[in-house]
């Protein structure tokens, strides 16, 4: 039998030592997780052995690989079909994702591929067909490409029961997962890989360069975005002296700006500059892949729908533009460049506010000190449970006894209790408690032998069509009136544009034509010189614990002699926040008492995360008003939050420590949070996952009335909370909204580290540099644009005039 180290010494390379530990491993029959360093050949090393290991039956299908980004599935093919024809050429690989065509799908119903790429999506799709388990027969290994990715999202959770429906149906399955940025090593290797696997850690050293723009003036009380594009002439002149260019930000809005910034700077540029994210057409994505590869294009500036493992050996440099909230992010991002062995990667921070200059300087501190975030395993997600047991159900019918045992098998599920697995049940068969008496709803039948199974050939349809755990708002998509497709857009932004009116989408400046159902046609506009750019909806990016500590600990390190040159550049900011107060961290907390011409606020610097501060500043609001019952606004930042009011609040230790006190937190947060409204819209995305909503059938509309319950997630949660409050899925929602708009955990643990704080009080008579944006994002959500920017420029001439 020909040996995995083949290939690569036929590429003139020699196998790393984690390499050969994981050839040596899967020759053991063992599972396991591999984690190392981007570009330094994690793909072969886990690919290598189970190749070798089933070259002799090139007709079955005996490697699964599954990747979380479909723009993956080309490279991945790529790589793994030279390493086919290298030992097999009658070996054959193909991809299954949303982006597979119509004809390569009907083929890949008729036949599966030697090695076969596919997402969570489209193999849990896969398990929905009788014949599936027969053509897996030869299945020897399924690898997980990219775990930290999934790993804490219901798409983990999804691909963790695939993982575990395919291991009953083959005991001697092995599973491989692939990370690069991780914290909880052992963590991770558990949810995707059975008892006693193996956790392989490359012991190459990447050399990792982090640099940061730095503007030639910083104004010492700088607020959100003031920076914005101001920065473009000196990114355009790095981009002029590198080869090729990843340019990453952290929205697709933001996206579209900066191509349209670079592109405005060097029009000559024009056919060197691409775009990429997750909104648009696949051909365009596929320009600006091919030209990344060819090294034909001097920039792409893309969203996270680049941040994964696509080997473009071509960049030399990547660029962050705004903080990436995390150090495992950044280090992801930054290894796009010298994607490698024995390569360095570089990546370039953009700061959008003077912050965030620290912010970079702490990432790279962080990243030099091993201080990775971890990502933690998402719990027994029940409306992802009964998706997938109708999906079992379509597919192959299963006894409850058996199935309950495949279940627990896997790690998030691992603790479901016998009530859950009763009305999990229920659900499938009846609907549940409230929705017993509708037919829709009753799925799945119980036949004489005790085996789960679905006859309805139109909700098996509409099942199919709802798979999976991605949920948005409704996208329309834009086309030309020739047919040609650029990509879709938000229902909520297009809808606001009127025809005639100019939008711009994918670096083109567009005329909105028409809108029918779920196309807008467009037409390149006449005037270049206007129109709104696309948004999207998406909350922003917490800063991680781990960030947030190492930016306290180096703001005060800022009096140092020997201090990194983005510290240096915001020393004045520092200087003056420490003589006016008092210079924040997340060792004491830091209470600032003020006052201007909207009332009294404070100013409250807890370092947990927007979040966490989003909670916090809530509660304590809740708390102070039921004292002296009057109104208190709130705002939060990544640093603190603020409260205002127009009088009395109060700077009094005793007061804040028991309105800070992590008891009754649960309680206070459902009474002063929106929660019953939050909960009502996170159970719309219940609901869609938990077929309790299900996807029109092709070729027809979804009507508005009908005789049995509306489609409508609303209506379903009141007849729910009416008729069948004790059902799971409204506990789900309310449990999701707290960890997801509040981060429950992380809270909690704020307060109880708070609650053990020194407490250091400052009465200012200025609004301090790290009080500044706070107040700042007040204004801009209270004021019209035009008085909140005349309002502004004055508290800045006032503030300036102090110092």
């Amino acid at each position: 039998m020909p040996k995995p180290s083949s290939f690569l010494a036929s590429k003139g390379f020699k196998p790393f030592p984690f390499q050969k530990q994981t050839w040596a491993a899967y020759r053991k029959g063992m599972s396991g997780l591999l984690h190392a360093p981007t570009g330094q050949g994690k793909t072969m090393a886990v690919y290598l052995a189970p190749l070798v290991d089933s070259i002799s039956s090139p007709d079955k299908c005996a490697i699964l690989w599954i990747t979380p980004l479909r723009a993956l599935a080309a490279d991945t093919l790529r790589a793994l079909r030279e390493a086919q024809s290298f030992y097999n050429p009658k070996l054959s690989s193909e991809a299954r994702t949303d982006d597979t065509s119509a004809a390569v799908r009907a083929k890949l119903r008729k036949r599966l591929p030697h090695t076969l790429v596919t997402t969570p999506e489209s193999l849990s799709l896969m398990l929905t067909h009788a014949d599936m388990r027969e053509k897996l027969t030869g299945l020897r290994c399924v690898i997980v490409d990219e775990w930290h990715e999934l790993l804490g999202t219901k798409r983990g959770v999804q691909t963790e029961l695939c993982l575990a429906r395919l291991r009953t149906w083959f005991p001697n399955l092995r599973t491989w997962a692939l990370s690069a940025t991780l914290g909880n090593l052992e963590e991770a290797r558990d949810t995707v890989a059975p008892e006693n696997a193996a956790t392989i850690s490359a012991t190459i050293k990447k050399k990792i360069l982090i640099e940061t723009i730095i503007p030639k003036e910083i104004r010492r009380f700088p607020w959100a975005g003031h920076i914005g594009t101001s920065l473009a002439p000196q990114v355009v002149e790095k981009i002029a002296n590198a080869r090729t260019t990843l340019l990453f930000t952290n929205t697709r809005s933001q996206t579209e700006i900066w191509f349209q910034e670079l592109l405005s700077l060097r029009p000559e540029w024009a056919s060197q500059l691409a775009m990429h994210h997750g909104s648009l057409d696949r051909t365009e994505r596929d320009r600006a892949e091919n030209g990344l590869r060819e090294g034909s294009l001097r920039c792409v500036v893309a969203t996270s729908s680049l941040d994964l493992g696509v080997d473009f050996s071509p960049v030399d440099q990547v660029i962050q533009v705004g903080s990436p909230k995390g150090v495992a992010r950044l280090l992801q991002r930054a290894g796009r460049s010298g994607h490698q062995p024995g390569a360095d990667s570089r990546i370039l921070g953009v700061p959008t506010n003077a912050l965030e200059l620290i912010e970079f300087a702490a990432a790279r501190q962080a990243a030099g000190a091993k201080q990775i975030e971890s990502r933690r395993p998402l719990l027994k997600p029940l409306d992802l449970l009964v998706q997938h047991l109708v999906t079992c159900a379509i597919g192959t019918p299963f006894r409850a006894d058996e199935m309950l045992a495949e279940i627990r098998s896997t790690y998030s599920y691992r603790n479901l209790s016998e009530d859950e697995w009763q009305w999990a049940l229920t659900f499938i068969t009846k609907g549940g408690k409230a929705l017993s008496a509708y037919p829709r709803y009753q799925k799945a039948q119980i036949d004489k032998n005790g085996f789960y199974y679905i006859a309805d050939k139109r909700l098996i349809t509409q099942h199919r069509l709802s798979i999976g755990t991605i949920t948005s708002d409704s996208h329309v998509s834009l086309r030309f009136a020739n047919g040609h497709t650029l990509g879709s857009v938000e229902e909520s932004f297009i809808s606001k544009i009127k025809p005639g009116a100019n939008l711009i989408f994918s670096g083109r400046h567009l005329s909105l034509v028409r809108i029918r159902g779920k196309i807008a046609t467009v037409k390149p506009a006449k005037k270049k010189n206007s129109g709104r750019i696309a948004i999207w909806g998406g909350s922003k990016m917490p800063l991680s614990t781990e960030l947030a500590h190492a930016f306290s600990d180096l703001i005060n390190l800022s009096g140092k002699a020997t201090v990194p040159p983005e510290l240096r550049s915001v020393r004045p900011i520092l200087k003056i926040q420490k003589e006016w107060s008092h210079l924040p961290d997340d060792q004491a907390l830091l209470i600032e008492h003020a006052h201007s011409r909207e009332g009294e606020h404070l100013f409250i610097y807890p370092f947990g995360g927007r979040l966490v501060h989003e909670g916090l500043a809530a509660l304590l609001a809740f708390r102070l008003s039921k004292e002296n019952r009057q109104t208190i606004t709130t705002t939060q930042n990544d640093y603190g939050f603020s409260l205002t009011a127009r009088r009395n609040l109060p700077l009094a230790e005793d007061v804040l420590r028991e309105a800070l006190s992590p008891e009754n937190l649960l309680d206070d947060l459902l009474e002063c949070m929106n929660t019953a409204e939050l909960a009502r819209r996170q159970f719309r995305e219940i609901a869609r996952i938990s077929g309790l909503i299900l996807q029109p059938m092709p070729g027809r509309r979804q009507t508005n009335t009908q005789r049995e319950l509306q489609s409508s997630a609303t209506l379903l949660y009141e007849v729910l909370q009416r008729y069948d409050p004790e059902n799971l899925l409204l506990a789900q929602s309310e449990r999701e909204i707290l960890e997801k708009q509040l981060e429950l955990t992380r809270l909690s643990n704020s307060l109880h580290k708070i609650s053990k704080q020194e407490f250091i009080l400052r009465e200012t008579e200025k609004l301090t540099p790290f009080a500044f944006p706070l107040w700042a994002d007040r204004l801009s959500a209270t004021l019209s644009p035009l008085d909140a920017s005349s309002r502004l420029e004055a508290m800045l001439q006032e503030l300036n005039g102090a110092t």
